[in-house]
């Protein structure tokens, strides 16, 4: 095979300087377009597979950004319903804390307003009982004057009844025991006040004063009814009509101080009318009515 040599020694032989000089530069200038094309191909084949592995990686980035947004779409996702459930509950617990702390605050302000009432309350009682204990002292004081003063008054009455007493059984001493109209003993006879307020002492029978007028009504002396028919005055004499048992009995031409004697009905012991004075037309006396009657 020829080389580029022997044609350009051939030629030169054959051709003349211009022609040489001609044929070497095309000879150059297919070499050169030899060697470009040569080199267009080897960088079209670089280029390509730099564009096939590029093709390659750009896939790849694409699936890997496909699934990194896949993934990130999912982690936001999650991030969003976490933010959204977290704002929820953060609603619902400020809306807790916001009826809790009203309804504290409300709690609060009731506490501290019954607490006042209270405290008011208190207050009240506490000047009332103070009231209440300043007079109940000064009716303790009071009271304490006055048990002074009655104890000295229970021992002057004391004294008085002590004296009283022994008047009373002196009088008594001096009272006589006389027979009735009707033969039977009588008990002791008062012929005053003073003597009469002495039976009473004793407590032995019920004693009953009247003042009897004469009149055409008879009057009610206790359970007997009576009547005074006639007084004599000069003659301290009197005649009298009972009416006992649903009868009429008459005593007449009685003394004074002298016991007129009846029964009634329902009495175990006599009952005994005693005439003290003998005024015109009216008696004074007492009715003497024992202790013990059977019921009707």
């Amino acid at each position: 095979m020829l080389t580029q040599r022997d044609l350009t020694g051939g030629l030169r032989q054959h051709l003349s300087l211009p022609a040489v000089a001609a044929l070497t530069l095309c000879s150059a200038l297919i070499l050169s377009n030899c060697y470009l094309h040569s080199r267009s191909n080897a960088i079209e084949e670089e280029l390509r597979v730099t564009r096939t592995n590029l093709k390659n990686e750009l896939v790849a980035l694409q699936r890997q950004s496909a699934a990194k947004e896949r993934e990130y779409t999912q982690i936001i996702e999650g991030l969003r319903q976490t933010v959204e459930e977290s704002g929820e509950r953060s609603e619902h617990a400020a809306n807790v804390a916001s009826k809790a702390s009203t309804a504290a605050k409300r709690y609060s302000d009731e506490l501290a307003s019954r607490l006042r009432k209270q405290a008011a309350a208190l207050q009240d009682q506490h000047r009332i009982l103070s009231t209440q204990l300043g007079e109940m002292k000064s009716a303790a004081e009071s009271n304490d004057k006055r048990v002074a003063s009655i104890a000295t008054d229970v021992i002057a009455v004391k004294g008085e009844v002590n004296g009283t007493r022994s008047e009373v059984n002196r009088t008594l001493s001096e009272l006589r025991s006389v027979r009735g109209d009707m033969g039977v003993q009588s008990g002791l006879i008062a012929t005053n006040a003073k003597e009469l307020a002495a039976l009473r002492a004793l407590g032995d029978r019920d004693y009953i004063e009247f003042d009897l007028p004469k009149t055409k009504t008879p009057q009610r002396v206790g359970d007997v009814t009576m009547m005074l028919r006639k007084s004599d005055e000069k003659r301290n004499r009197y005649t009298i009509e009972l009416i006992t048992n649903d009868k009429k009995v008459e005593k007449k031409d009685r003394n004074i101080n002298e016991p007129v004697q009846f029964y009634l009905a329902r009495a175990r012991m006599p009952y005994e009318i005693v005439v003290n004075e003998v005024r015109r037309d009216r008696v004074v006396g007492y009715l003497a009515a024992p202790k013990l009657r059977a019921a009707r």
